[in-house]
């Protein structure tokens, strides 16, 4: 079955238990939707509602990473969703790693359709990349592995870099230092360049205060080398959540630790309302 198909199904579903609780799994850069294959399997067994997202030129959306210049163009597939729910429906949003851009500016545009916001190795900052410090803190710096990056110059080589992917001979270290082997396989021949030059420009200045009002958790990786742990814990301390979970996992914890998340996941449903 297709990935339109699939999301099809399970709006259908929606319309007809909206008490279920229903969760958005938003990948990070260069992932896609598959990345969630394990989560979303568990989850569908013990009766939650799963919908997993392609943003754009990711997964299986045929745009080309190059051409997506804004933020919001590389999420409007995930407003698409969102805008698509009936007036009474919320969800819960997950987002991980640069995804957690993705679901605060979700958030700020549609609050009244999110439960919680849950932030998974994620990049949780009010405003976006908006200061020195935001970047400090949510970008991830991998300068210490050298030359880290294969980039794609759209622009032009005198440019900005537009689409960005970690070189496939770090992957391991950098990313799934903590993954089993088929999972990483799986990484290494799923794994798209990701619109760099639009996330890199995920600022939300005129933030809704409502924004407030949606619950936030963020879930800690502690061997973490892509967000390193000291970058996740400054965004908690500049933004607190309202609950805060701790994974020995690496970047990755839905390949490394999908059990104890998934556990966390039934612990944030059955923590808010979800009508």
């Amino acid at each position: 079955m297709g990935e339109r198909e699939s999301l099809k199904d399970e709006n259908s579903t929606t319309t007809s238990s909206p008490l279920k609780p229903h969760f958005v799994l938003i990948h990070g850069i260069s992932g896609g939707s598959w990345c969630w294959y394990k989560l979303k399997s568990m989850m569908y067994n013990s009766g939650y509602l799963v919908t997993c997202i392609d943003l754009k030129a990711s997964g299986i959306h045929p745009s080309d990473p190059n051409s997506i210049l804004t933020f919001d163009d590389y999420n409007q597939p995930l407003f698409d969703f969102l805008s698509s729910l009936p007036p009474n429906q919320k969800v819960i949003l997950v987002g991980h790693s640069a995804g957690g851009l993705s679901i605060t500016l979700a958030t700020h545009k549609y609050a009244s359709k999110v439960s919680c916001a849950v932030y998974v190795a994620a990049t949780m900052l009010k405003n976006g990349l908006t200061t020195l410090e935001d970047i400090k803190h949510g970008v991830p710096d991998l300068s210490r592995y050298g030359d880290a990056y294969d980039l794609e110059f759209g622009f032009g080589k005198n440019q900005s870099p537009t689409s960005a992917i970690i070189k496939k001979e770090l992957l391991r270290e950098v990313s799934y230092n903590m993954t089993p082997l088929e999972d990483y396989t799986l990484a290494t021949m799923l794994l798209r360049p990701g619109p760099i030059h639009a996330i890199l420009n995920a600022q939300f200045r005129d933030i809704d205060e409502s924004l407030e009002k949606v619950p936030r958790v963020y879930i800690k990786t502690m061997y973490d080398n892509v967000v390193r742990p000291d970058q996740q814990d400054k965004m908690v301390e500049k933004w607190p959540p309202s609950q805060m979970y701790v994974l020995e996992s690496d970047h990755n914890p839905f390949f490394s630790s999908p059990f104890a998340l998934f556990g966390l996941f039934v612990k944030v449903a059955a923590s808010i309302d979800c009508t």
